[in-house]
């Protein structure tokens, strides 16, 4: 018979989150990880197979709050210009307080491209945050905060690789006046 585990396994993914997050993948060694969660290594692969399944789940859950947060704030949007520019600097803010963590999901992207389950991945959590954003703006649209002229879905797109970009510049420590120029330069492609 099977020891139950003795640890909680979504703590520990929180956890690994947080660490691999912080150090990317690759630096994050496994007696470091281990000891982080405070498990064994036996209890590690026991629990989810091997440290890459354990970095999939921590990416998941990081992509799956991601997309979450983004439809909370932006799903009762009265004004798309207001609501968009507070959303992205929000997002500016959080990496110039904290440049060496950066956005997850862009870590992922740049550090795991030749994995092909990461990839999979960044591409379905972009493909989310672009559905999100293509029905926040046609929600816009339909209220008359955008011309018939203007495509959501080709919006969406924009601005979820604005978003990308917008993380690099934070993790690359750029100040936040040249983030707040470049958010409201990205907004005009509303007007």
């Amino acid at each position: 018979m099977a020891r139950p585990r003795a640890f909680d396994t979504e703590l520990a993914v929180e956890r690994a989150m947080d660490l691999f997050w912080r150090q990317g993948f690759n630096a994050t060694p496994l007696p470091q990880l281990t000891s982080r969660l405070g498990i064994g290594s036996g209890s590690l692969y026991a629990a989810f197979g091997s440290k890459e399944a354990l970095y999939a789940q921590a990416l998941k859950r990081y992509c799956d709050s991601l997309v979450a947060a983004l439809a909370q704030e932006t799903e009762s949007a009265s004004d798309i210009r207001s609501t968009l520019r507070e959303l992205l600097l929000g997002m500016a803010t959080a990496d110039v307080a904290d440049p060496e963590r950066g956005c997850l999901l862009v870590n992922a992207a740049t550090e795991r491209s030749a994995h092909d389950d990461t990839v999979r991945q960044v591409r379905s959590a972009m493909a989310a945050v672009e559905s999100v954003l293509t029905g926040t703006l046609e929600r816009a649209r339909s209220r008359g905060e955008l011309g018939s002229g203007h495509s959501p879905v080709e919006l969406s797109r924009f601005l979820t690789t604005f978003i990308q970009g917008l993380h690099v510049m934070g993790t690359a420590r750029a100040d936040r006046d040249f983030l707040e120029a470049a958010v409201s330069g990205a907004l005009k492609v509303l007007d």
